[in-house]
């Protein structure tokens, strides 16, 4: 960089959206100009922006009043890998080889040319995995990049909280308050499914601070005849209803998971979805007629409406945190979260593998203690 010359910072938010990332960009922009007088911009829509070169100026107007929104103002997308980047022919269709599958290319010089034309000499992205992954492969290449953990599944193993997480419980956990009067007004069985992918981590914090009784995470394969068995025992006790929190990763024991569709052309092409309807049709067939069965999927309310305090407050340490490494030229690592300590850790040891619920986990323990079944058990 020259001497006397303004450091410019790019942010980019890349992946599904996640209540908190405006937190982030409203911190992270805030500390860059009023602490170090730095020049900010934002590439929209994720990683293409960066390849469209499509981005625009952050400054203390443009992010006035963002923070406790949900969603991006520089709006996300999870489908631009741009090491792996799938081509198109001049009719806007998928090209492909001989065997049918997407021919892709690496296109990230492209971004890096961008990079240099727009003068920008750190590249703050905020993401989960696969944005964290490429995060890491710029670095790599050599693109001062600084990495920000966003997902609201929590399963970002280098940190101990990801921002979102917070926000999407407490929906969850609202919402399980919501069905728990129309279930017991119906004598309803209510299967409420929820997000997570992999990792239970969003199941289990709802199903057990929104009462509960049974909680299905991926980590825990489950038999059905435990669920029917722990319904029948609540109506034993003249609790003729209850409330199953699914996550949307699981399974039951030797069986797969339930998969809503394949999109062809991005990164992480399952998405997961259905268990719930599922497993309403299953239960139905299995217990008596007294019980109506009603899947409710919540689904992207997950993501959306304003970030809980917990999450601004978390996301503000994360992006003043980053503008810090930014001074320090700390760079090729991620922000994260160590018990109260908010400090970083290399990219390297932050990509591959997940943070999952570790069925023998404490919290585990508490829910069982209370009553509540994971369908791996029968009921003593």
């Amino acid at each position: 960089m020259e001497t006397g010359k303004k450091k410019k910072i790019a942010i980019l938010t890349g992946g599904g959206d996640a209540p908190g990332l405006n937190a982030v960009i409203y911190s992270l922009t805030k500390t860059c100009i009023l602490k170090y007088g730095y020049e900010v911009i934002g590439y929209r829509f994720g990683y293409r922006g960066l390849l469209l070169n499509e981005y625009k100026p952050l400054t203390l107007e443009t992010i006035s009043g963002i923070l406790h929104k949900g969603g991006s103002i520089l709006c996300s997308s999870n489908k631009h890998n741009l090491f792996d980047f799938p081509l198109k022919d001049e009719n806007g269709d998928f090209v492909r080889d001989e065997n049918g599958n997407i021919v892709k290319r690496d296109v990230s010089d492209v971004a890096i040319e961008n990079l240099k034309k727009d003068g920008v000499d750190v590249l703050v992205v905020l993401g989960g995995d696969g944005s964290l992954t490429s995060a890491r492969d710029f670095s790599k290449k050599g693109v001062n990049v600084i990495g920000v953990p966003k997902t609201i599944d929590n399963d970002l193993k280098a940190t101990d909280v990801t921002f979102g997480f917070n926000t999407a419980v407490n929906i969850c956990t609202e919402a399980l308050g919501r069905v728990h009067t129309t279930a017991e007004s119906h004598h309803r069985v209510i299967i409420v499914e929820v997000m997570g992918r992999n990792a239970g981590w969003i199941a289990l914090h709802s199903g057990i601070a929104g009462s509960a009784d049974v909680i299905l995470i991926p980590e825990i394969p489950y038999k059905l005849e435990n669920i029917v068995a722990k319904i029948e025992e609540r109506d034993r006790r003249g609790k003729p209803f209850s409330i199953i929190v699914v996550s949307e990763g699981a399974k039951e024991e030797g069986g797969s998971q339930v998969i809503n569709k394949i999109v062809e052309d991005s990164p992480d092409a399952v998405r997961l979805g259905g268990i719930a309807h599922k497993l309403s049709y299953q239960l139905e067939q299995l217990i008596d007629d007294e019980h109506e069965v009603r899947p409710v999927v919540l689904g992207h309310t997950q993501r959306g409406g304003e970030t809980s305090p917990y999450d601004r407050i978390l996301s503000a340490r994360y992006g003043s945190y980053a503008a810090h490494m930014i001074a320090e030229g700390r760079f090729g690592e991620m922000v994260c979260l160590k018990g109260s300590e908010i400090t970083s850790i290399p990219f390297d040891e932050v990509i591959g593998g997940q943070r999952l619920v570790d069925p023998n986990c404490e919290l585990i323990q508490v829910a069982r203690n209370m009553g509540i079944s994971f369908g791996d058990e029968p009921i003593k």
